[in-house]
């Protein structure tokens, strides 16, 4: 038995996995996220601003303390949409590396995808999503998209990302409180044209299964299947149809800020992008052939442990962090 740990650097949140690997199965020991807004600003200027630095520092600070008792043997850190954007990533990398001891990896598009596909797919229960299936990770920033045959990563048939998430789409398109229906209707249009390329990159074709990953997908499931509380446990593996994304969208999208935030399910760091990643999880499913998506709470923090966990021969107390899928 090993135990590893995975930090996913998104442009919304700062994750944490710890988890055991026994005969290949994942056992997790922790899973934590902090909403630290790395990405805030990073459409308009390119660059991090030093307050998205200091709060995603300052989370960083605890999970080293959390890692620093786990008797963790090896670790890994993507950073994805946000550091992938930005002209001023050293700062970023630096602060890691001085904190942490682990140089952070910035992960193009594809390996994103292949890690949340690894992730997603091996998590879910068994009897749930039919192959061909196709894995939708919805971010801050980006949106992957990941058409595969089997629950293995080399039965990936075709992946792509495209530069929508719920904190590009809110800053870009949505400003109001609630926005309007101009701004709803500009959302759509960007979102629909990104689209188009991701399709003809990735075909929809026959799927006979829909997952989606990330928090818009989670937080649209638990309200849409009437959750008073947010239960992971509850998501997992739940079926959201077409029809209930919509009337979810819907209702965010009317809502204000203050309305969201009253919302038994809602996460803080949440309130105000959800609108925006619902709209796009709305928009993703309104052109499959399929009529549902599954939701999962494994993703590419599971991607990145497994990725360890297979590639990974560290000696006793050794940190390891240049590996990729």
């Amino acid at each position: 038995m090993s135990r590893y740990g995975a930090i996913d650097c998104g442009t919304n949140a700062l994750r944490l996995l710890v988890a055991d690997v026994v005969d290949g199965e994942l056992w997790e020991i922790s899973r934590e996220m902090r909403t630290v807004r790395l990405g805030e600003g990073v459409d308009a200027t390119g660059e991090f601003t030093p307050a998205a630095l200091e709060r995603t520092f300052a989370a960083l600070d605890e999970y080293v303390r959390m890692i620093d008792g786990l008797d963790v043997s090896a670790i890994r850190v993507v950073a994805t949409s946000a550091s992938r954007d930005v002209r001023n990533a050293d700062e970023m990398i630096g602060g890691f590396q001085r904190r942490l001891g682990v140089v952070p990896e910035v992960i193009d598009g594809l390996a994103e995808a292949r890690l949340s596909y690894a992730g997603a797919v091996r998590g879910l229960p068994d009897g749930v999503g039919d192959f061909p299936v196709l894995v939708a990770d919805i971010g801050g920033g980006s949106t992957e998209f990941i058409r595969g045959s089997g629950p293995r990563v080399d039965l990936i048939e075709s992946c792509t990302s495209i530069d929508i998430g719920c904190v590009r789409m809110t800053e870009r398109c949505l400003r109001s409180d609630p926005p309007t229906d101009d701004e709803i209707g500009d959302a759509i249009g960007v979102v629909d044209a990104e689209l188009d390329r991701a399709f003809h990159d990735v075909s929809v074709d026959s799927i006979r299964g829909f997952i989606g990953l990330a928090g818009s997908v989670t937080t649209v499931a638990a309200i849409a299947h009437g959750l008073t509380s947010y239960d992971a446990q509850q998501i997992h593996g739940s079926v959201t149809t077409r029809d209930q994304v919509g009337e979810v969208t819907d209702s965010l999208l009317r809502m204000s800020r203050t309305q969201r935030a009253a919302l038994p399910v809602m996460h803080p760091g949440r309130v105000d992008v959800i609108g925006g990643g619902a709209l796009v999880l709305g928009q993703i499913l309104s052109r499959l052939p399929v009529s549902c998506v599954v939701a999962s709470e494994t993703d590419i923090l599971d991607g990145i442990v497994y990725s360890l966990a297979e590639k990974s021969t560290p000696h006793d107390g050794e940190i390891s962090h240049k590996f990729s899928m």
